[in-house]
């Protein structure tokens, strides 16, 4: 009897034990920190970590994929406040068109004809592209958390990426052509025989009413007294400034205080809106733009927005030689410039 009792006895702890076994294998694996809603949780344990195969895997990415994409999808951009999108649907875009600001005249006998002039002005597209590895031994591992910050980073970046392109232009705008043939910010376009400027070497001034007059107010008088080639005035309406961090609290001043240092009216108060970006690599340089036409000074191109990829096949020589997977972002696109006639640059050299 005794010796029945203890055989039961064993057969119970027998089925504990495998009953907590399958318990463990069934088990969620909470060291991720990545899961995503809806994907199945990653329950291949084994003793020392997570069993690489291709559910774990395909788990892994899906939910590196949902993070980048929730990061792209809360990234703050500003470009679109100064550039426009325009799309791409092959290796270069030809903006002959440029060469002629687009007006309405009076219709007298035959139309008049506006044909492009022989400026070359194309923008090929860029490939672009952020790429994260993940190894095999931090899957095997349960490592997985310290990629979740790396796939949003890459989102964000990916977010930014018009960003960049567009501060970029803005920051090349003194040594960089535009349509046509001049430097986007310079002092001899060509207009009906006549040189005209959109740039200036004044420093942003908010000390007084002389000095904001001599440099926030010479912009804009500059820029609302730009021509078409028939002599029209082309109504351009200065409506952001963009500055770097240097210059923002001379910015905001000018466009918002009531009085200026020197106790005297402010003239230009609600006149634009202050746009500040760190990617501006110049502390002097401060820029007058009108964002209110269907073109704007500067073209975001995109043939291909930015999108997740991943490398993960088990057959990869990556995979296969040296145990790593790859995930990341890629996009083709590029910029350049619109209308000269719609920004206005300073150095602020003085």
């Amino acid at each position: 009897m005794k010796k029945l009792t203890k055989f039961a006895l064993g057969l119970f702890m027998l089925a504990v034990m495998v009953l907590g076994a399958f318990a463990v294998l069934a088990a969620p694996v909470e060291g991720l920190g990545l899961m995503a809603e809806g994907v199945e949780p990653l329950s291949f344990v084994g003793f020392a970590g997570l069993l690489v195969n291709k559910q774990t895997i395909d788990n892994v990415f899906v939910s590196l994929k949902t993070t980048f994409n929730n990061a792209f999808g809360a990234a703050p951009t500003v470009w679109p406040k100064i550039g426009m999108r325009i799309s791409s649907t092959t290796r270069q875009n030809d903006y002959a068109w440029l060469s002629k600001f687009p007006r309405m005249k009076e219709w007298i006998g035959d139309k008049h004809i506006k044909s492009l002039e022989a400026f070359a002005y194309t923008i090929p597209n860029k490939d672009w592209e952020a790429t994260i590895e993940v190894d095999r031994n931090d899957i095997e591992d349960d490592q997985l958390g310290i990629y979740g910050p790396q796939a949003q980073m890459a989102g964000e970046s990916a977010a930014q990426l018009p960003d960049e392109i567009v501060m970029a232009l803005v920051n090349g705008g003194f040594t960089s052509l535009c349509f046509d043939g001049q430097y986007f910010f310079d002092t001899d376009h060509l207009v009906a025989g006549a040189n005209v400027s959109n740039k200036l070497t004044v420093a942003l001034s908010a000390a007084s009413q002389a000095a904001a007059i001599a440099s926030y107010g010479a912009a804009r008088t500059a820029m609302r007294k730009f021509k078409d080639d028939e002599g029209r005035p082309l109504n351009i309406n200065p409506n952001v400034l963009l500055v770097p961090p240097a210059l923002e609290h001379v910015a905001l001043a000018l466009v918002n205080n009531d009085r200026l240092d020197d106790g005297k009216a402010n003239l230009f108060k609600g006149t634009a809106e202050v746009v500040v970006d760190a990617r501006l690599t110049s502390d002097t340089a401060w820029f007058l733009l009108d964002t209110t036409k269907p073109v704007k000074p500067f073209i975001y191109q995109e043939r291909k927005a930015p999108v997740f990829v991943e490398q993960t096949g088990q057959e990869n020589d990556d995979v296969f030689m040296r145990k790593k997977f790859k995930f990341g972002a890629e996009a083709r696109a590029a910029g350049g410039y619109g209308f000269w006639q719609l920004a206005l640059g300073s150095t602020g050299a003085g």
